[in-house]
This record gives C-alpha cells, sequence and structure tokens, in this order.
C-alpha cells in the first residue's frame, strides 16, 4: 500500500487500507496520523476533494480515533 501524493497546504499523501479502514495521511509538518474505522467513500472524497485540507478539516479531524506513527 503507498501513499498518494496530493496537492494541498495542508497534506502531502494519504493512502488507505480497506481491510482494517485505516486512513493514513502525512501533513506538510511532517507528521503522520492514522485514522481508524475510515469508511472508504470517506477516503474517495477526500481524493476527490476540491480542498483535501478543508475536507479532512471538515469530515475527518475530531470525528475518527486515530493516532500517531512513524
Amino acid at each position: 500500500m503507498k501513499f498518494i501524493p496530493v496537492e494541498s497546504e495542508m497534506l502531502i499523501a494519504v493512502r488507505y487500507d480497506e481491510t482494517t479502514g485505516s486512513l493514513e495521511v502525512i501533513f506538510r509538518s511532517g507528521e503522520r496520523y492514522r485514522y481508524k474505522n475510515v469508511p472508504p467513500f470517506e477516503y474517495q472524497g477526500l481524493l476527490t476533494a476540491k480542498s483535501q485540507g478543508q475536507y479532512m478539516h471538515n469530515r475527518i479531524l475530531g470525528r475518527f480515533d486515530y493516532e500517531q506513527f512513524q
């Protein structure tokens, strides 16, 4: 499962594991987070959003459990 680069002021890249529902993101700050039990439609929405940063703020952050990883 490779990271997909995105053009965003907030994010560098994202990847998704359909088996576990894990959405992993790399922020411009270099921090990496794994959001748990994210439905596939949210991942698709993030990829196709006009602003991935706004999508993250409105649909992902604060709505799903997460952990920071290296």
